[in-house]
């Protein structure tokens, strides 16, 4: 078994609903692809700062970082980032890391998609009881 890396579909938020209601051509629409880790001991979303500025997405604030080794980092936040991995899409905040650092996937983001981690083929799988739509549980 080994790292699960997936390809993320991001596209700028506010442009698609600008776009959306006339306010600016679709082409204008900021996207970009990316290959991103899933990081199953992460919870956010992670971009480099270089696909947010490319993306144009707002930066919101700054949050607290912790990792595995005890360090804490403050990192700006940024967003709305819409998200899409196979026929699934979420729209949200992310950390901003440096430059060129590699994109992850956490486990919001996984959560919110309704998508499980299968390690053994090396790749996000939909759960099998919400094939066609997230499935939320609200007890």
């Amino acid at each position: 078994m080994g790292a699960v890396h997936v390809t993320l579909d991001l596209e700028n938020t506010t442009d698609a609903d600008n776009a959306e209601v006339g306010l600016t051509p679709s082409t204008a629409v900021r996207r970009h692809s990316v290959r991103a880790l899933v990081d199953t001991g992460a919870v956010l979303l992670v971009l480099p700062h270089d696909i947010v500025d490319h993306l144009g997405i707002r930066r919101r604030g700054k949050s607290v970082v912790s990792f595995a080794d005890d360090r804490k980092v403050e990192l700006e936040t940024a967003g709305p980032v819409t998200v899409r991995i196979g026929n699934r899409a979420g729209v949200f905040e992310c950390l901003v890391g440096p430059p060129t650092c590699e994109p992850l996937l956490g486990q919001i983001p996984l959560e919110r998609l309704d998508l499980l981690v299968d390690p053994v083929h090396q790749q996000l799988v939909v759960r099998p009881e919400s094939p066609i739509y997230p499935l939320y549980s609200v007890k």
